[in-house]
C-alpha cells in the first residue's frame, strides 16, 4: 500500500503543473483510480523503475499540442523518436488521458498526434481513387496521408460491390484468381485493412457509398473480427456483412483449442452467430471461407451460407 501511495502523490504533484489543456484530458481528480482500474498501478508498482516511467510518460503528455494543433508522435520524446513506438510508455501516456481502449492510431489522433501518414493504410486492388490510373488487377497500398481526404472513382456500373477483407491472403488470392482467368473475368473489387481498421480507414472506406459502391465487409469470426466489422458497419451504415453470419461460421468448420470470450451485443447483425461460436469455442478464419469468399469476389456480389 505504502508503494501505491508513493505513485498517488506522484501523480498529484505532476499533474498540477501539466499545461490546462492537458489537465482536461488527464481528469487529476480520478486519475489514480483510473489507472488502477486499468491494471496500470500493479503494472507500475512491478515496472523496474516505476517512478522514471511514470515521470516519463508525464512529460509526453505535458507536450501534448494544444487543441487545433498538431504534432509529429517521434518528436513528442527530444532525442528518441522511436521512445513511443511500443512498449509500456506509449501505452502508459495513453492511459494517462483515458484513451487506452481505442485503436492506437486513432487514439493519438484524438490528441493531436500524427501516428505516421506514410505507414500502413489499405491495399486496394479494382477500385481507384479518384484521379489515379491503375492497371486492372493490380495491387497498391494507399497510405494513411492519402486516405484523410481521399474520394473514389465511380463505379462503371451504380451500385457494384466492394469487398472488404482483414486478411491480406484474400486480396492476394483474388489477385491470382484474376490473373489466371482475365480475359472476361469480373475485375476483383477489394480492399484489405489487414488488421484492425482505424477510424480514418473506417472513414475512407465509408466514402465508397458517396462515390456510389455497394460495400461488403467481413473479418474473421473472433473477438477482434467482430470489433473489426461493428467498427466498419458504424463508419458505414450502408455496408453489409458478407459471409459473416452464424450459418457462414459453420461453414467454416471451426475446430482447435483456442477459447473465445465473446459477449452477445459483439454480432449484432445476426443475434446467433455469438451463441453458436460460443457453442463451438473455437475461432474460424477467412481462409477457411476462402473458396466461397473468391466465388463471391468473382461473381461480384456477396454470398451466404444460409440459416444454420
Amino acid at each position: 500500500m505504502e508503494a501505491a501511495d508513493k505513485v498517488r502523490t506522484q501523480l498529484d504533484n505532476s499533474t498540477a503543473s501539466l499545461p490546462s489543456h492537458v489537465r482536461s484530458l488527464v481528469g487529476p481528480e480520478t486519475l489514480f483510480e483510473r489507472l488502477r482500474g486499468l491494471g496500470w498501478i500493479t503494472r507500475l508498482l512491478n515496472a523496474q523503475e516505476p517512478e522514471d516511467l511514470l515521470s516519463q510518460a508525464l512529460q509526453v503528455a505535458a507536450r501534448l499540442p494544444r487543441p487545433g494543433q498538431r504534432i509529429d508522435r517521434r518528436l513528442l520524446v527530444p532525442g528518441n523518436p522511436h521512445a513511443l513506438d511500443e512498449g509500456a510508455l506509449p501505452a502508459l501516456v495513453l492511459a494517462l488521458t483515458g484513451l487506452s481502449s481505442s485503436t492506437p492510431r486513432s487514439s493519438w489522433a484524438r490528441l493531436g498526434v500524427d501516428f505516421d501518414d506514410l505507414l500502413g493504410g489499405l491495399i486496394v486492388t479494382g477500385v481507384n481513387p479518384r484521379g489515379w490510373r491503375i492497371p486492372a488487377g493490380s495491387t497498391v497500398t494507399i497510405p494513411p496521408r492519402e486516405l484523410a481526404t481521399i474520394t473514389w472513382e465511380l463505379p462503371p456500373v451504380p451500385g457494384e460491390w466492394v469487398f472488404v477483407t482483414e486478411n491480406p491472403s484474400v486480396l492476394a488470392a483474388a489477385a491470382r484468381q484474376y490473373a489466371m482467368f482475365e480475359r472476361g473475368a469480373v475485375t476483383p473489387r477489394v480492399i484489405c485493412t489487414a488488421g484492425t481498421p482505424s477510424q480514418l480507414e473506417c472513414e475512407a472506406i465509408a466514402r465508397l457509398a458517396d462515390a456510389g459502391w455497394r460495400i461488403a465487409v467481413r473479418a474473421d469470426f473472433d473477438q477482434a473480427g467482430l470489433a473489426h466489422v461493428r467498427a466498419l458497419l458504424a463508419a458505414a451504415p450502408e455496408a453489409v456483412p458478407w459471409r459473416m453470419s452464424a450459418a457462414d461460421y459453420l461453414e467454416a468448420a471451426p475446430e482447435g483449442t483456442s477459447i473465445l470470450r465473446l459477449q452477445r451485443p459483439d454480432a449484432p447483425w445476426d443475434p446467433r452467430l455469438v451463441p453458436t461460436m460460443l457453442k463451438h469455442s473455437v475461432p474460424a478464419f477467412e481462409e477457411d471461407l476462402l473458396p466461397q469468399l473468391l466465388g463471391d469476389i468473382a461473381t461480384g456480389a456477396p454470398g451466404s451460407s444460409g440459416t444454420p
